[in-house]
């Protein structure tokens, strides 16, 4: 079975270090884990880098939640991004910018690839929210990604497996396809059976709060149903489960 990498996403420096430990090849860094994943602070990318190993760092790079539709101000946060963790010497950044059609931005994807570079780039999920999937795999090529992360146009990988295998031939080695959403030990060696070049996964676990006074009136994001008491971390054995996984 060809050799599979595993890429974690990782909200926290508790759950990169988790990451590390338990033999991850990658870690997505990134924040804002209800909104899918946007940019971390400088804070906490420096501090990732400061953790030796030999553990590759991307940086999501994602001005805010919702669509993958930005307007020009958007995108030049995006370049200012991009130019800080260039300066701080990470090895990849996670990307994703459509038009309002539903196809990919080549034009300004593109120009990010280019600031991007000697970075490799990930186009991120977003890619899942095309309107066409041959299409857009051959337009994120164009612009010169090394690398797509999708859950094969449905809600998890498992679902999207037989899109992921048409998306593994028709990128016959020309871009890295990666499977993301709902990856765990439970169906690794399935997902690697599509011929994916590598999985990602969060390994999420929780944890109840310390606090012992709770305000159960207050919700701080102004949305119900979020937990407000529960810490979200990547569980360091159940990355390790996959990890052993893929490595047998």
């Amino acid at each position: 079975m060809k050799k599979c990498e595993l890429e974690v996403c990782a909200y926290s420096l508790e759950s990169y270090r988790a990451a590390k430990e338990a033999g991850a090849n990658r870690v997505e860094l990134c924040t804002a884990m209800y909104d899918g994943g946007t940019t971390p602070s400088a804070a906490m990318i420096r501090m990732a880098r400061r953790i030796t190993g030999g553990m590759e760092l991307y940086v999501m790079i994602r001005p805010r939640g919702g669509d993958f539709l930005y307007s020009e101000e958007e995108f030049f946060q995006m370049q200012e991004e991009i130019r800080f963790v260039k300066e701080v010497g990470v090895d990849g950044v996670v990307l994703g910018i459509l038009q309002a059609d539903g196809r990919v931005d080549c034009e300004r994807t593109a120009r990010l690839v280019k600031l991007a570079s000697p970075l490799k780039v990930t186009f991120h999920r977003a890619f899942d929210m095309t309107c066409n999937s041959r299409e857009a795999l051959e337009d994120v090529i164009e612009c010169g990604c090394f690398r797509i992360l999708t859950s094969g146009m449905h809600n998890t990988a498992l679902e999207g497996m037989k899109v992921l295998r048409e998306l593994v031939e028709q990128a016959y080695g020309r871009i890295q396809i990666m499977a993301g959403s709902g990856v765990n030990a439970t169906n690794a060696r399935l997902l690697q059976g599509t011929g994916v070049d590598a999985l990602h996964m969060s390994g999420k676990s929780v944890r109840d709060s310390a606090m012992t006074f709770r305000n159960p009136q207050i919700f701080m994001g102004g949305v119900p149903g979020i937990p407000e008491y529960e810490i979200a971390y990547s569980d360091k054995r159940k990355i390790r489960e996959v990890v052993d996984i893929l490595g047998k």
